[in-house]
């Protein structure tokens, strides 16, 4: 799916953290952009609509610095100490004739049969590595787990990807499983299995001779 985000964004001239306290004050996110082999250069982007944007699932944009539009795909995000609001962001510029690796969220979908029978599903990792044209980026993988049984799990391999999309996480990797609840076990199942600690037999001193000096 296209999913391509249009913004103008400004230079920035002063970096560092006061600088970039500076920028958000007026309601701008600061970032970085490289890649191409081009020099890497310091702009901000307005903080409302790059954060509209991100929450839509954009994950490309169109930016425009000095007249000039690039493509650009976000790299990283930034948050604060609280992990609430986008302090900083790092933009790579993109061609959309390119193959890229990006990290895709998974998506888990219906409801494990192991469920019935007394398990319990277990997220093993919520993204995965693939490869794609930059304007093909799946908002997310979507896995369906309504045949997962208990003792049973889905690697990676095993997920049907979009067309046009390569895994590059190893195939190996166990996404999602289901695996029996564990009963809890009363104090008295506890205490009989507590390891007994074995008796130490001392050898007696002998006794001191009617006389001898002790």
């Amino acid at each position: 799916m296209d999913k391509t985000l249009v913004l103008q964004a400004e230079l920035r001239e002063r970096i560092g953290s006061k600088a970039a306290a500076a920028v958000r004050k007026r309601g701008r996110i600061p970032g970085i952009v490289y890649g191409h082999k081009k020099e890497s250069i310091a702009i901000s982007l307005d903080a409302h609509d790059f954060v509209e944007g991100v929450h839509h699932g954009h994950r490309l944009m169109d930016v425009t610095i000095d007249g000039a539009t690039q493509k650009m795909l976000i790299k990283d995000l930034q948050y604060d100490h609280l992990g609430r609001n986008i302090v900083h962001v790092d933009l790579m510029r993109v061609d959309v004739t390119e193959m890229i690796e990006v990290s895709v969220a998974v998506e888990l979908k219906g409801v494990a049969k192991g469920t019935h029978e007394g398990g319990i599903v277990e997220s093993n990792t919520d993204h995965l590595e693939v490869e794609c044209l930059a304007i093909r980026i799946p908002e997310s993988i979507v896995v369906s787990i309504k045949d997962l049984g208990v003792g049973e799990s889905i690697k990676a391999g095993d997920i049907q990807l979009p067309e046009g999309v390569k895994l590059v996480s190893s195939p190996e990797i166990i996404v999602v499983s289901c695996r029996v609840v564990a009963e809890a076990k009363t104090t008295e199942q506890l205490e009989a299995e507590a390891p007994v600690a074995p008796e130490v037999i001392r050898e007696r001193e002998p006794k001191a001779e009617e006389g001898e000096e002790q």
